[in-house]
């Protein structure tokens, strides 16, 4: 009898969204889903990983400090970025390709983003155009990422295209003078468009679902780039993305240029140190986010929440900081915010919500996020997000 009524409870388990409850619940349906060689691609970083690891170790080292018998029963989770309110202090982090995972890719993202009231920033590499991103999620907020190319034009026509799209800030990522040696894609032999080689045949060949996806959905390429008349292949525009997107000769000067060029907020992503920090204001930066790309490019470098605290200090009284590296949990966001940043930022776990669910895998996610912010707030003593300072850090 007991076994009968174990039997009828499992078939009656609930299915789907139901069972993404945390951060490493998507992690582990997205690895069951995809394919070896594109689980690497967004897993992974570079070299030995030591900077992926740095991520997560500096944000377990902060401990809580929690205040008992305060009234926290009515909590506000909502800030403001950039002076425009978000319902959710986690913003989607530019993240390019995601249509490797998903065939609606970053639409998916941007409509759940929009839905969820948070802001979603656009890579330059995202596999569907700017504008038909903007256009899936008209009344979302957006910002797009880009890279000072080695063409001038490059940048002018991409800024150009994102002002026209309604996209309300720029989002510089510094820390690319040469791309990151991604160890785990050498040995997969990733490739874009990715191609199925022997040693992956067996493993890609399990994932059906996935590809039926690669046959059927959108060619993987890059959408926003193909307007450069490079052609609309992947392969061609990737050889074309090695050879202009990093340009070593850039310094601070180049930055100068483009602000006169862009006349929205603008913020530099990849800031470690608060040297760079003080450079980015100076230039005329209006925010900076503390990253290191994931651990995606230089290796043995500081976690970013490790390097959180001296930048705030430094910088925000005149720019707003946010920080972007290892975070998974609510607790997270709270732990950033008490550190000093405005919000927190994420890649990689939105690819996983979007990988298992699509649009409803990512609106999932950004709910776990939301509900974990909001207990976390309960259980450290603190009515708002806003309020949130070093006094709760242990």
């Amino acid at each position: 009898m007991k076994l009968r009524a174990l039997t009828r409870m499992l078939v009656r388990a609930p299915r789907g969204a139901a069972r993404w409850n945390t951060y490493a619940d998507f992690r582990a349906e997205a690895r069951r889903r995809l394919p070896k060689m594109v689980f690497d691609f967004v897993e992974g970083g570079a070299e030995g990983e030591l900077t992926i690891a740095a991520n997560r170790a500096a944000i377990d080292k902060v401990g809580l400090a929690p205040r008992y018998m305060v009234d926290v029963a009515d909590r506000d989770v909502s800030t403001t970025v950039l002076g425009q309110p978000v319902s959710i202090p986690f913003l989607l982090a530019p993240a390019g390709l995601a249509t490797l995972v998903h065939r609606e890719g970053e639409l998916a993202a941007a409509r759940a983003a929009a839905a969820a009231g948070t802001v979603f920033a656009v890579s330059t590499g995202s596999g569907y155009s700017l504008e038909d991103i903007a256009a899936a999620a008209p009344g979302g907020r957006r910002w797009f990422q880009l890279y000072l190319w080695k063409s001038p034009e490059v940048v002018r026509s991409l800024l150009r295209r994102a002002a026209d799209a309604g996209y309300e800030a720029l989002v510089l990522t510094v820390d690319v003078p040469v791309v990151g040696k991604r160890e785990r894609d050498l040995r997969t032999g990733m490739s874009l468009p990715p191609r199925i080689r022997w040693n992956s045949a067996l493993d890609t060949a399990r994932r059906l679902r996935w590809l039926r996806h690669l046959i059927s959905g959108p060619d993987i390429t890059f959408g926003s780039l193909v307007e450069l008349g490079i052609g609309d292949d992947a392969s061609a525009i990737g050889a074309y993305v090695d050879r202009e997107l990093a340009d070593p000769s850039r310094t601070w000067d180049d930055m100068a240029w483009l602000r006169r060029e862009w006349n929205g907020p603008l913020l530099v992503k990849g800031v470690i140190t608060p040297a760079d920090a003080e450079a980015a204001v100076r230039w005329g930066a209006d925010g900076v986010i503390v990253s290191n790309h994931g651990g995606r490019q230089l290796d043995s470098v500081p976690g970013a929440f490790a390097a959180l605290p001296q930048i705030a200090e430094a910088v925000s009284d005149r720019a707003e900081v946010l920080v972007d590296g290892g975070c998974q949990r609510g607790a997270d966001v709270v732990k950033a915010r008490a550190l000093g940043a405005r919000a927190a930022m994420g890649g990689r776990s939105w690819f996983w919500g979007l990988a298992v669910g699509g649009e409803a895998g990512v609106a999932r996610m950004l709910d776990v996020y939301r509900t974990d912010i909001d207990r976390t707030l309960a259980l450290v003593g603190c009515r708002r997000f806003d309020d949130l300072g070093s006094v709760f850090l242990a």
